[in-house]
């Protein structure tokens, strides 16, 4: 076993990885309601939000299309399946191991993008 490559992440990385990922999930999920709720009323000013960076967002989202809100509203929900499937891969144990390479996608880069199922070779080519 010893020096051999590694053909998986561990148990305790993968659990690292599914921290970091629910993370990104929960705050991806609040995006992307704040995005919807911009959407369906953006005539109701300032209800009940009153946390700083709702509002910026709120004021950032109100200076927005309708359309820009559902372009983003998409590119959201998509980021979301994106998460969740990276979370069936954990269970499975699949998580970070490039689907083109076979071979594991470096820490580094799953930390940024946690959904990622290519190596950067593999992206590249």
């Amino acid at each position: 076993m010893e020096g051999m490559e590694k053909t998986r992440y561990s148990d305790a990385e993968l659990a690292d990885f599914k921290e970091i990922i629910l993370a990104k999930l929960a705050s991806a999920k609040e995006d992307y309601e704040m995005l919807r709720a911009t959407i369906t009323h953006t005539d109701s000013n300032g209800t009940d939000d009153t946390s700083p960076t709702f509002k910026i967002l709120e004021e950032g989202a109100a200076t927005l299309s309708k359309e820009e809100c559902g372009r983003l509203a998409q590119r959201q929900l998509k980021f979301i399946q994106h998460l969740e499937a990276a979370l069936v891969r954990i269970e499975n144990k699949t998580y970070g191991i490039c689907r083109e390479t076979g071979k594991l996608i470096p820490k580094e880069r799953l930390k940024i993008v946690p959904h990622a199922t290519l190596s950067i070779e593999a992206k590249n080519k």
